[in-house]
């Protein structure tokens, strides 16, 4: 089973956790924290596999890659192949590289959601779902084209919606200016200019 995926940079700021079994937050900052000081500590002719015992518990190993300023770790068991997990990793940069175009730290800082898609495309509850880069492009393009705004909008929408009570705490014109300037900036879909209308129209008129 795969434990868990992660992306930090250089400095050991995380870009994306995803664990496959519960973790605390606060456990999950410790266990960046201590890995991150690992793959510092190592040298760079050795080998990309590390025993993480003392982490995980027996018999669960992590193996890592750098591309350019980010470090790509793999969290799993000794249920998995070590080659298939360096081999799964190679498809899951190559998908970002596809989705992305020579993927950056930016671009994973600012299209968060749209990277979780792709890696629940390649594993999904710590088991392996798919191994072809191209169908996982193919599968995220998709879910891309079926929605109403482009994934690296959803996260902003989803703030808008959930912060409604304390945009309801606004005065008409803040509100009256902050749906044109996210209609200009973001060009947004129409269903989203009618939302905001509509929320307009019913909370503050």
């Amino acid at each position: 089973m795969i434990r868990g995926v992660i992306i930090m940079n250089d400095q050991g700021k995380p870009r994306l956790i995803k664990f496959y079994e519960f973790q605390p937050p606060e456990k999950q900052q410790e266990l960046v924290r201590s890995i991150y000081r690992v793959l510092c500590s190592r040298a760079e002719n050795v080998s990309n596999f590390v025993k993480v015992d003392s982490l995980f518990g027996p018999d669960v190993r992590l193996v890592y890659k750098t591309f350019a300023t980010l470090y790509f770790v793999f969290i799993f068991d000794k249920s998995e192949n070590e080659l298939a997990m360096i081999d799964l990793m190679q498809v899951f940069v190559e998908t970002l590289n596809k989705c992305f175009r020579e993927v950056c730290e930016l671009d994973i800082v600012f299209n968060f959601y749209k990277v979780h898609t792709i890696l629940d495309e390649i594993i999904l509850g710590g088991q392996v779902l798919e191994t072809s880069s191209e169908e996982v492009a193919s599968a995220v393009d998709a879910i891309s084209r079926s929605l109403p705004l482009p994934l690296s909008l959803c996260a902003y929408v989803c703030a808008l919606v959930s912060s409604c009570e304390w945009v309801l705490r606004c005065n008409r014109h803040i509100l009256v200016q902050l749906s044109l300037r996210v209609g200009k900036e973001w060009q947004f879909h129409d269903s989203i200019y009618s939302w905001l209308a509509e929320m307009i129209a019913t909370e503050l008129w």
